[in-house]
């Protein structure tokens, strides 16, 4: 029997972990941009699962895909081939450039695999055994040891040392402070070509170029995080090719999966990949053919339904829209295609929790950012039906 919002609010209190602060809503049901709680109360995704969702909720051909290999074979581990993984390595690779892909779940897996990958090769190359990798400085990578060892949010980090060593951190968009930090012992920089959880934060316009430049003329590995920018969240597939370059290694995940199944990967050159021998490293649900199925079905629907395209075309009509609202509490609008940041002057929380009364779903981030990360499904009709929404709560 269906429970009420308040049953599964208690529920959740007693039983689970107090690890998030979610909003007072229970969804039971979703289609496309639209999801519907336990009360029968509709509302508009703008969060998308964190770009998760860039397909839309219940996409019908992933769906399909889903299903129809749920009922042939789910997993056979890597102890054994399958026949699907090599189709999803080979239309991944294809469609994003890349020589090598390797499977895992998680994003957080993924970056893991790059620290991993990047450290192997300066060993195997360079005889550097104690190598260091820059981070930035309101990075979020993932929740693992490791990842929360080079971040700079005091709460990450909060009681969970000792932390793995090697990493150091320099200014987001600050191409001195990262050069200032270049020893004979770097071999590799990791970022976000635009940082979502810091709040929506667009690097400077040749900072990318920049640390492009650094890694080629010192040697170093470039990896950039596009869990959460990848597959046309910023209008481009990858969010790096607004700076037209090209990192040594790419981490991808969240709409990897079209909002179904967690399948996530490290994308990188055939070089780089051979340090990887059998045992060096793994995961037992990685590239599982129900989660490859899904994965051919999500990049195909974003492929024909030209989703990358729709992405920088009805993020700039969104981005217009949310730069007419007039409140004097507006700092700034920013962002790139359908991953939109408005921050705030005031603590974000209570405008999200009223445009969750009034049919629209988003969260703050940061404190003090509200972000809009929509399915790359949404329609222009629905953009302004959500603007009319965000214009009575907060124009």
């Amino acid at each position: 029997m269906q429970h009420t919002i308040k049953q599964e609010l208690e529920l959740n209190a007693q039983f689970g972990a107090n690890n998030y602060k979610p909003l007072p809503v229970a969804i039971a049901t979703g289609k496309g941009i639209w999801v519907e709680d336990t009360e029968g109360n509709k509302y508009m995704d703008m969060l998308a699962a964190y770009s998760s969702l860039n397909q839309g909720h219940r996409h019908h051909k992933i769906i399909a895909a889903l299903k129809k290999q749920a009922d042939r074979l789910t997993i056979s581990s890597r102890a054994f081939h399958n026949d699907k993984m090599g189709l999803f390595l080979e239309k991944l690779c294809t469609m994003t450039g890349f020589e090598k892909a390797l499977l895992m779940n998680t994003g957080a897996e993924a970056v893991e695999t790059a620290l991993k990958a990047v450290r192997k090769y300066a060993f195997l190359k360079k005889g550097i055994t104690d190598g260091e990798i820059i981070a930035c400085s309101n990075n979020f990578h993932g929740r693992t040891i490791s990842v929360v060892s080079f971040s700079t949010e005091p709460q990450y980090r909060d009681g969970f040392g000792p932390f793995t060593p090697g990493f150091k951190t320099a200014e987001y968009g600050n191409i001195k402070d990262m050069r200032k930090l270049v020893t004979d012992k770097t071999i590799a920089v990791i970022l976000e070509p635009i940082q979502g959880e810091a709040g929506v934060v667009v690097p400077p316009k040749n900072y990318l170029k920049q640390v492009r430049e650094l890694c080629d003329e010192k040697g170093l590995l470039m990896i950039c995080d596009e869990i959460q920018t990848g597959f046309g969240r910023s209008g481009k597939m990858f969010a790096f090719e607004h700076a037209d370059i090209r990192p040594d290694l790419v981490v991808v995940g969240k709409a990897l999966g079209g909002g179904v199944y967690p399948v996530s990967a490290c994308l990188t050159s055939s070089e780089i990949m051979s340090v990887f021998n059998p045992g060096d490293h793994g995961s037992t649900f990685g590239g599982n053919p129900l989660g490859a199925a899904v994965g051919i079905a999500a990049l195909e629907v974003l492929e024909k339904e030209k989703l990358v395209d729709k992405s920088r075309k009805n993020g700039k009509y969104f981005m217009d829209l949310l730069k007419t609202l007039k409140n004097p509490l507006i700092k700034e609008v920013r962002g790139k295609g359908l991953m939109l940041g408005l921050e705030m002057s005031e603590a974000a929380r209570p405008y999200c929790e009223k445009l969750m009364k009034k049919g629209l779903l988003c969260k703050e981030t940061h404190t003090y950012t509200i972000r809009f990360t929509p399915p790359l499904v949404i329609t222009r009709a629905e953009i302004d039906k959500a603007f009319d929404i965000i214009k009575e709560v907060i124009g």
